[in-house]
This record gives C-alpha cells, structure tokens and sequence, in this order.
C-alpha cells in the first residue's frame, strides 16, 4: 500500500526523551526506545504531561536527526502540548503517511520495514531528517509521518 502525501501545521509534542540509533535499536542488549516506553507508561506520562491539547493521541516523535537513517537521532514518546517549555517541534510540511494495523511492537517494525523498502525503491523522493513521527490512534493502529521535501 503506497503512502499518503499531507501536509501538517506544525505542533509540539512533550514527554519522554531518549538518544539512540537504528544500530542499538536492532540489538536488544543496546535498544532503548522499548525501556522508554514502558516508563512513559509506567509512570503515568500521557496523564501527568502539563499544558496538554485536546488531541488525545500518543506520539512517537524523531529529531535532532545527526544525518540521516544511520546516524543518531532523539526519540520522544509524548503528547501535543500547547506550551512549547520542555517539548519538541514537529516542523510544518509535507508528510508521507504510513499506517499500520496489528499487533504492538511488530506492526510498528512492520511498517517501519515497509518504510525503508519505499525509499530505497523511490530515491527520487527526499526525506528531510528534520522531524518525522508516529501518531497512535489506539493499542494496535499506527500511523506514521514521515518529513519529505
């Protein structure tokens, strides 16, 4: 299934954050995006965030991208906030929309997979590296945003 095109306003998004790479995210002795999702879960984080909007959706957010696909990037797990104090910036642009449906975490590997495949087979189609994100509509939907010229 071939991604949407849309284009979003920007918004900021507040939570937990952590540094890592694609690298450490395959070796499970190094991958830490699953530990900061059990603690933005365990300690309550989508309840406790101030300054929250009525949007009422989970956010997986990536930034302060080092390069691109190989290098380091931050990954937020958060809520859209109002009050930029603490929050990161998803950037106003043109988004590919990726969805997936299933099974939590192999639906998002899953459509990450799907992701990669699209731009080795689509060169002619930059992504940005500026700030991509994942929006969960609920336990087992994502849909994920991906920032392109």
């Amino acid at each position: 299934m071939d991604p949407i095109r849309q284009h979003h306003d920007a918004f900021r998004v507040a939570g937990l954050t952590v540094r890592t790479t694609n690298r450490e995210e395959i070796d499970p002795a190094t991958a830490r995006i699953g530990a900061l999702w059990n603690r933005f879960f365990g300690e309550q984080t989508y309840e406790s965030t101030p300054h929250r909007t009525s949007d009422t959706r989970i956010f997986s957010v990536y930034s302060a991208y080092e390069s691109d696909a190989h290098g380091a990037f931050d990954m937020t797990a958060g809520v859209a906030v109002s009050d930029g104090a603490g929050s990161v910036a998803i950037e106003a642009g043109d988004y590919l929309v990726f969805t997936g449906r299933g099974e939590m975490p192999q639906m998002v590997i899953a459509t990450w997979q799907r992701i990669w495949q699209y731009f080795e087979a689509h060169p002619e189609i930059v992504r940005r590296y500026r700030s991509d994100f994942e929006a969960y509509e609920g336990p087992d939907a994502v849909a994920i945003h991906i920032g392109v010229s």
